[in-house]
């Protein structure tokens, strides 16, 4: 039995990672400010809980004994850090905070980036391409990548981040409007409510399901690798193919509204490269969407009959 913290262990993807973990009979300490999580995602499971930001559990001397470090505690949206600075350094501390851990006890870290790093950039998008940030949410990622290639460099740290596409599924509720926009869609079409778009719908994302994602970061942990890697599918599907799916399989003829983009520097197309991961990790998505959405369907309508 191994012991692994996860930062973020009450929010969406960290909450399918801890479920994962426990599964598999590891014991899981887990750190989280609740601000877009809740314990209500692992009350069902026996995991150690401390509800505070990384920063100061670090501080506060308990993680002593930890065999690896998923860190997935981390302002997650770019409207967050453009409504409060503050996030950018609440991030950037949070990520020292798991950096001088892993570096005194000498364990890997498996940090979560984002895809939102490849603004600007033409698809299909590798983790070769020059990072050019475009707002606070990205400047921040790109920091928390370079820091951990300082600790590699410096103490040897071994490290993994992990660069998010569209990730979606079960236990995003309390994600609220910061969710996923298969969620948003789900819920919307829940209410009998039509789901909102910016634009015409002809943008393209590469969705990936959260097991998936869950499986990445698995794979990065037990690899004797470092570095960057995409979690996508290398495949990219427009919102408007994403509401024909979800009404075919709510049987709603609900149509989306639709409105003008308001965002600057918005992304038509988001498509991961896979050919590092796959590599390198072994990592390739297993779920493809119609499954990914029945599945997320399922798990929504269930919680909240």
């Amino acid at each position: 039995m191994a012991k692994y913290l996860v930062t973020g262990g009450a929010g969406f993807i960290g909450s399918n990672l801890v479920h994962k973990l426990v599964e598999k009979g590891e014991e899981v300490i887990v750190v989280d400010s609740l601000h877009t999580g809740s314990k209500n995602l692992i009350s069902d499971l026996d995991v150690k809980f401390y509800h505070m930001k990384v920063d100061e559990f670090y501080r506060n001397g308990e993680w002593r004994g930890i065999d690896g470090i998923f860190h997935l505690g981390k302002p997650s949206s770019s409207p967050m850090y453009k409504e409060n600075r503050e996030k950018f350094l609440e991030s950037i501390n949070g990520t020292l905070a798991v950096l001088e851990i892993a570096k005194e006890l000498g364990v890997k870290l498996v940090t979560a980036s984002s895809s939102s790093l490849y603004n600007g950039l033409d698809p299909p998008h590798r983790e070769d391409m020059i990072i050019k940030p475009t707002d606070f949410y990205t400047e921040a990622r790109l920091v928390e990548e370079r820091l951990a290639k300082v600790y590699q460099d410096l103490y040897g740290l071994k490290w993994a981040a992990m660069r998010f596409f569209s990730v979606y599924g079960p236990r995003e509720e309390y994600k609220k409007n910061y969710a996923n926009l298969i969620s948003q869609f789900i819920w919307s079409y829940m209410k009998n409510e039509p789901p909102l778009i910016y634009g015409d719908g002809s943008q393209k994302r590469d969705f990936i399901f959260v097991n998936d994602v869950v499986n990445a970061l698995l794979l990065a942990m037990d690899k004797e690798v470092n570095g960057i890697f995409n979690v996508g599918t290398g495949k990219s599907y427009s919102l408007n193919d994403v509401i024909s799916i979800i009404k075919k399989k709510m049987g709603k003829e609900i149509n989306p509204r639709y409105i003008e983009n308001p965002v600057k520097n918005y992304v038509m197309v988001t498509l991961a490269d896979t050919s590092k991961s796959r590599k390198i990790l072994g990592f390739e998505a297993k779920e493809n969407i119609e499954e990914g959405i029945q599945k997320t369907l399922n798990y929504y309508l269930n919680r909240f009959k």
